[in-house]
């Protein structure tokens, strides 16, 4: 057989850079017992490729094609149009005609054909390029057949195949396709059959889309579909809709609208028996490939024909577990505030460094709480701890226990032992010394400096073996007792104080202005640093004229050339010497310090100096002190005059003086563990340099694709398994297109949670309140911290913060997130800068536009859109 033509039996998921993604899972499916598929065959990309290879006109706009840019969309439709009008003319003549006439003879030269594009980016495991090229339907005729596989070798270059392609990353001139021709079936009902439910992830929920005729109608939007769910060989969901058209295929060819009958419009489209029917071919379809599936489907008489099947790449993974029960996951992300997917060396450091029951899946990390929910009292301490960071994870594990055949309460004896002690068994001393907090940024302190002298001497893989035995070390001064009673001190006085004053004067968030200008923060103190650095380069004008054109990292070794130069060269290496191992999603240890590319700062000390006046940290500090004490001030004569206001302000001013000993430490262990981070990271590197000069790996950062054992495993024997990084640089691509859910279940079941507010405005969206004030300002939606182009006034938008966004709050009057909670990092910068904020917000990137002038309300937690 010629290789331009080559029939679905005898291809298979191998074949993809011969006949792409659909033609590859229409062979899998061919081969599966029990599943009927239309016949048919496979033009395959080698008669693509003969068809636009030797055009020169052509090679000359796929050239110009590669260099656009997604913006220059005119250019691209341009362009597009000019390739595909060359690939239609294109004669089809020769061996490949003869191929498929003869293919056609065979099938039955006529019959009615589907005739589909088959790209060889298409359908796979990692990326749905579904409906980006075109599908032609009940296509009779030779002539006409070869006329609609030039049209679908033309239809790779529509604009909206050409802006995906540009969107994915993917080389235009890599692409190629294949054109499937199929046996038409002329159905009664036909759709799409999900077999995991695509809204929430459950994956033994199936999810059915029916429609009678063609299912181009539900395609178009002519129609919506009836939806059927079936769970356990049972229909546990049906909604029947109201369906006026349905298009039918024409015995000669094309195809028509016809509008229903009355009686038909409202009648389900699949009787039950024909749903678990469909269902049950849906699971064996889903057991050959091993991933869950999106089928096409049709009805034909009492037959199911299958035509299609694809990966679902919408779903998020599912977290491993050790066993077959049932399980519930927690984002740790959500809690940490970088919801970003991580690198696998970074979340195997992050797994060394966590003493809980951890897992990973689509690069994020969670916490199997299952133990904790299976006991009464775990139960309530678990929902309690993580409900007061985050009220919505709080009311999604509500959701979740309340389903008793789920997670059930075990006998005593039963119970499986929890890891570690929740935050309430924590007990604090009546009066902690507030001492206690200078002796552990001490501890901190001395043992960062016992790594960096310890850490010299160690190369290969004794190097990771003293990574290894260092991390006890470092756990030792996270979870030593005193730590977390610090920590916690300051959390439970905000809490009292909030509670009480709000019961006793009716006031809201009375915490959130006690808590402002606090000692010992490290990160409010980088934010105000940044400042400073801004005053010492505010005098050079011709200094300010550089920063403003540099794009190189090396900019500091050209700033002595200025005046002034030595003095800024020195005052930009104190702050990177303090605060130079911090940066966006500073947990993953494979991120970019800014010590590492410190040009990432340059935005925001030109924004400083453009919006603030010399001496303003100090002045910002002074005027955020002279507030909380005068709030202290307000709160102890309101106190007095009430009964027993006395003893009730006795108990406030310790309480008042709890919050501003401890609550500044609650940003200190993290700065700890991201500095010890940051040295493990330059010696890695160094392992990684010597890597590269031995031809080990292709480029440095190959080795953040690897974990810490298999580093380790790379840099003790030098054979390294470029397959698996490849893979893995793939698999993380996927990852950071991906939404990870605060709350999953061992079935992929997502669980949302919801805020319980009674009353909001027209145009609001819910959050959580976490510094209290209202301010209404300009929205400045920004994704990544290096693009921010702030004015004073401004209110961030933006999916999380972490430490390192801290620098942008100097200049901010409101912060609106995606991810946070009460005790969040950008919670307690927020209160401490004295800025009305609010987190939580779900799409907030999404819903608010940037530039919209929006009100936060920080006292009741909710956004207005003005």
């Amino acid at each position: 057989m010629s290789n331009y033509v080559v029939r679905f039996q005898e291809t298979g998921k191998s074949d993809v850079t011969t006949v792409g993604g659909k033609g590859a899972n229409l062979g899998e499916l061919s081969r599966i017992e029990g599943i009927r598929v239309p016949e048919g065959f496979c033009v395959t990309t080698a008669a693509y490729k003969m068809i636009t290879g030797n055009h020169p006109g052509l090679h000359a706009l796929l050239e110009e094609l590669a260099d656009l840019q997604i913006v220059e969309r005119e250019r691209i439709s341009v362009v597009s149009a000019k390739i595909r009008a060359i690939i239609e003319n294109i004669p089809i003549a020769g061996d490949i005609a003869a191929a498929i006439t003869g293919q056609l003879h065979q099938s039955g030269v006529n019959e009615a054909y589907a005739v589909r594009s088959s790209a060889t980016a298409e359908d796979l495991p990692t990326a749905s390029f579904a409906g980006q090229q075109d599908t032609y339907l009940n296509i009779t005729g030779l002539p006409s057949i070869l006329h609609h596989i030039s049209r679908c070798w033309a239809s790779l270059f529509t604009d909206r195949a050409v802006t995906y392609r540009i969107q994915q990353g993917i080389d235009h001139r890599k692409v190629q396709l294949c054109v499937v021709v199929q046996c038409m079936v002329f159905p009664e009902a036909a759709g799409i059959l999900f077999t995991a439910d695509p809204i929430t992830g459950h994956r033994k929920v199936l999810s059915i889309d029916a429609g009678f005729g063609l299912g181009e109608a539900m395609v178009s939007g002519l129609v919506t579909a009836d939806l059927y769910k079936v769970h356990h060989d049972q229909v546990i969901e049906k909604k029947i809709a109201a369906k006026q058209l349905a298009i039918y295929a024409l015995k000669e060819g094309g195809t028509r609208e016809q509008v229903l009958t009355p009686e038909q419009q409202t009648s389900q489209v699949l009787t039950d028996k024909q749903i678990l029917a469909l269902a049950h071919t849906g699971r064996k379809i889903e057991s050959h490939f091993g991933t869950p599936q999106d089928i096409e489907w049709c009805l034909a008489g009492d037959e199911f024909y299958i035509v299609q099947s694809r990966p679902i790449t919408t779903l998020y993974p599912v977290p491993e577990a050790n066993d077959n029960g049932n399980h519930v996951y927690v984002s740790v992300g959500h809690n940490q505030m970088m919801t970003d997917a991580m690198k696998p060396l970074g979340l195997s450091f992050f797994l060394l460094v966590s003493r809980a029951p951890m897992r990973t899946a689509g690069g994020r990390i969670f916490i199997d709480i299952t133990a904790m929910l299976s006991s009464p009292s775990g139960r309530e301490k678990v929902i309690s701890d993580l409900g007061k960071s985050d009220p919505l994870i709080k009311d999604a594990l509500l959701a979740v226990t309340a389903r008793e055949d789920f997670i059930k309460i075990l006998p005593p004896d039963q119970q499986p032992p929890t890891h570690g002690k929740s935050l309430s068994d924590i007990e604090i001393p009546a009066t902690l010394d507030p001492a206690v907090v200078h002796d552990l940024i001490r501890n901190s302190q001395a043992s960062l400096a016992t790594l960096k002298t310890n850490i010299q001497t160690k190369s290969g893989a004794e190097l990771f073996d003293f990574i290894r035995e260092d991390i006890p070390r470092l756990q030792q001064v996270l979870f030593e007792p005193r730590n977390m009673q610090a920590l916690l001190a300051g959390i439970n006085a905000s809490s009292w104080i909030n509670e009480k004053m709000y019961e006793w004067l009716g006031e809201k968030g009375v915490a959130d202005t006690l808590s402002q200008s606090v000692p010992n923060n490290i990160t409010s103190e980088m934010g105000l640093a940044l400042l400073d650095v801004a005053d010492v380069i505010r005098p050079y004008p011709a200094i300010i004229a550089y920063l403003q054109q540099v794009k190189d990292d090396q900019f500091l070794d050209a700033l002595i050339q200025f005046d002034g130069g030595q003095e800024v060269t020195d005052a930009i290496h104190t702050f990177l010497h303090k605060y130079g191992m911090r940066c966006s999603g500073e947990i993953d240890i494979s991120k970019t310090r800014w010590a590492e590319k410190p040009a990432i700062l340059i935005p925001m000390i030109l924004s400083n100096i453009r919006n603030f006046r010399p001496n303003a940290g100090t002045k910002k500090f002074e005027e955020g002190l002279q507030e909380a004490l005068r709030k202290e001030e307000e709160i102890m004569d309101r106190l007095q005059q009430l009964p027993d206001g006395a003893q009730k302000a006795k108990e406030t001013k310790q309480q008042i003086d709890q919050l501003r000993h401890f609550i500044g430490y609650r940003e200190y262990p993290k700065y700890g563990i991201v500095s010890h981070y940051f040295v493990y990271k330059q010696a890695i590197l160094k392992e990684a340099e010597r890597l590269l000069q031995a031809n080990v790996i292709r480029e440095k950062e190959d080795i953040y694709y690897l974990t810490f054992e298999e580093l380790r495993e790379l840099v003790r024997t030098h054979k390294a398994n470029d397959q698996l990084i490849i893979q893995r640089k793939e698999a993380y691509r996927l990852y950071e297109k991906m939404t990870p859910p605060r709350v999953i279940t061992s079935d992929g079941e997502i669980i949302t949670g919801r805020y319980k507010h009674d009353h909001l405005p027209a145009n609001a969206i819910a959050g959580l309140a976490v510094s209290s004030g209202i301010i209404e300002g300009r929205a400045r939606v920004i994704l990544r911290m290096e693009e921010a182009n702030l004015e004073e006034g401004d209110i961030l938008v933006t999916p999380f913060t972490d430490p390192s966004w801290t620098a942008l709050f100097v200049a901010i009057k409101g912060l609106v997130t995606e991810v946070g909670g009460l005790m969040t990092h950008g919670a307690v910068i927020a209160r401490e800068y004295g800025l009305p904020a609010v987190v939580g917000v779900e799409h907030a990137t999404r819903l608010i536009r940037d530039g919209q002038r929006i009100r936060v309300n920080g006292t009741d937690g909710f956004v207005e859109i003005l």
